[in-house]
């Protein structure tokens, strides 16, 4: 694939790196379009790839163009790149709170949207996606190809994107906190302050591996480490007698709607 991403800052060079490294594209075939100098200086150094301030030229040898600027400089942006972004185009998203119908209302090129999270740094995000009016089943394919090379994908419907927002978008914030709660509970029972932390990470990250390599429901992986009358139920029954399960849904249910109000906004 040749690839055009407009826009170079940190969610941009994760992908760029997912992509080189799991072979979507070679260096050559990929160029970045960054208005800052020295990070243009930056990318090409780390990644090897052609960093340029124009994106006119970039979009147009391009089979894809991959969105990641700031949702309020991409109007502009679109506005600049529209006849290079025609209907033989694909234009990947991950502007947060642009929908298809706007993006698709911008530029004559086939839309597929995308909200990877924080993860994607680390390799190991999660990624929703859906497609436009335009987009074929070719470029979904191709959009998981690209978005794979930083972790999992699903594809949702637009309808669905405000919930993903909730969920796993705005997720990393919840597990952070619930670390955050765990290591100040070590504190609190007398850990110094370096063991109550890698207790507390190190326990969180054990947990998800697991999760994820065990193929189980997380509802039975709790059942096998909950021995009747052991310690484990009885915190369990003291999270839950606070109302664990319905702050966390409370949590998903107000990032949802206030996802929804600034699309609206």
């Amino acid at each position: 694939m040749k690839i055009a991403f407009l826009g170079g800052g940190n969610m941009a060079s994760a992908l760029l790196k997912g992509v080189l490294s799991s072979g979507v594209a070679r260096a050559e075939e990929v160029r970045v379009v960054e208005i800052s100098e020295g990070r243009r200086a930056w990318l090409a150094e780390t990644y090897g790839v052609a960093a340029v301030p124009d994106g006119a030229e970039a979009v147009a040898a391009a089979d894809i163009a991959l969105l990641a600027v700031k949702p309020q400089n991409a109007p502009a942006l679109l506005a600049q790149l529209a006849p290079a972004l025609g209907s033989s185009k694909l234009l990947l998203s991950i502007a947060a709170g642009l929908s298809t119908a706007t993006l698709e209302r911008a530029v004559a090129a086939r839309v597929v949207r995308a909200m990877p999270n924080l993860a994607a740094a680390a390799g190991k995000a999660i990624t929703a996606i859906c497609k436009g009016t335009r987009a074929t089943a070719e470029d979904m394919d191709a959009a998981g190809a690209i978005l794979r090379g930083v972790g999992e994908v699903v594809r949702v419907e637009e309808r669905m994107m405000d919930a993903v927002t909730g969920v796993s978008g705005s997720g990393p914030g919840y597990l952070f906190r619930f670390i955050e709660a765990l290591e100040e509970a070590a504190l609190a029972e007398g850990f110094d302050a370096a063991t109550a932390r890698k207790l507390a990470v190190w326990t969180a990250y054990g947990a998800a591996a697991t999760a994820l390599e065990s193929g189980e429901p997380p509802a039975r992986l709790r059942e096998k480490v909950s021995s009747k009358g052991g310690t484990t139920l009885a915190g369990l029954a003291a999270m839950e007698e606070r109302g664990f399960a319905d702050a966390v849904k409370a949590a998903v249910r107000a990032a949802t709607a206030r996802s929804a109000e600034l699309n609206r906004g």
